[in-house]
């Protein structure tokens, strides 16, 4: 049955099936083999996109813009200070204006409830670009950076170490449950995901043949890892919180003993950025020949741009 996402908002990927997040990572890998190639495309022509940031960013604003300018978009950039998102507006109201002038909303910020009532009450596609519960167009392109390495997804082991329950713990354990790779989350448990998304998670596993999994201790969680994971220790939010963190996730940092400690020597090393080197990953690892971090932001632009194209394009 052909895959059809016409008009669906991308809040977070458990609201979408196993094909139909291959669907999207193969059509990132086609749009990108067609940016290689300089062919500029039209599916997105005539369209106006909202990108709405409460929080700072690099990679997930150029990706949004450079995506909607190659396939013929035009992107407004509505910053924090510029609207008047949940102030002296009802984000409802908000949300039903910005969709009678706009054909698509981005969102960046930090509650969850914001993106999810956007979606409900503008009437055009929404696009999750982070809160501080999922970070979905983030896990797109880390899938397609692991699929690029190696072929393939099922069957992997993808270890993620550190703050175990912030955004990108999150979201990779879904993306992991619902494309079979199996994954463990190493990290302190204090910070272990919330009981109710974790259980979730193992359930979707089940039904895709690989395996959700908590490890207190960093190289136990690593050992057969085909690639590891990590995140900044203190979340954006969170920088009150930095210096308790520092202590609590050191022996979680990603170096080169963690990496010999996988037993692989072709394991991978994957960041979301941007990185605070000599904390959660050392430079050493970082520079690495392993570290894939800059193809992970690169293909940003490439999932970005095949979700747009996906849920609002002409195609």
């Amino acid at each position: 049955m052909p895959i059809n996402l016409k008009g669906k908002s991308f809040l977070t990927l458990l609201d979408f099936s196993s094909s139909e997040i291959q669907y999207l990572l193969d059509l990132s890998r086609d749009l990108k083999s067609k940016k290689r190639a300089g062919i500029r495309g039209t599916t997105l022509e005539g369209r106006n996109i909202a990108l709405i940031f409460e929080k700072a960013s690099t990679r997930t604003r150029c990706a949004f813009t450079v995506a909607c300018q190659d396939e013929g978009a035009y992107a407004e950039f509505l910053g924090k200070n510029d609207i008047h998102l949940g102030l002296k507006e009802d984000i409802r109201d908000t949300a039903r204006v910005l969709g009678r002038m706009f054909d698509g909303i981005q969102f960046r910020g930090f509650d969850q409830a914001i993106v999810e009532a956007l979606a409900e009450y503008s009437g055009v596609p929404v696009w999750n670009g982070l809160t501080d519960m999922y970070h979905p167009t983030q896990i797109l392109a880390d899938l397609l950076t692991i699929m690029e390495v190696f072929g393939k997804l099922k069957g992997l082991k993808l270890v993620y170490v550190g703050d175990g329950r912030n955004n990108m713990a999150n979201s990779l354990m879904i993306g992991a449950a619902r494309m079979g790779l199996d994954f463990v989350i190493g990290a302190p448990r204090s910070l272990w995901p919330e009981e109710d998304l974790y259980n979730r998670c193992v359930q979707i596993a089940a039904s895709n043949n690989c395996t959700i999994s908590l490890e207190e201790d960093p190289f136990k969680a690593v050992k057969g890892a085909n690639a590891i994971y990590t995140d900044v220790w203190a979340s954006m939010g969170e920088e009150a919180k930095k210096q308790e963190r520092e202590q609590l996730l050191r022996p979680y940092q990603v170096n080169a003993d963690l990496m010999s400690a996988t037993g692989n020597p072709d394991t991978i090393f994957l960041h979301c950025l941007p990185a605070n080197k000599g904390q959660e990953v050392t430079e050493e690892v970082f520079e690495s020949d392993s570290s894939k971090v800059f193809d992970e932001a690169e293909n940003r632009m490439h999932t970005i741009k095949a979700v747009m194209v996906a849920t609002l394009g002409n195609i």
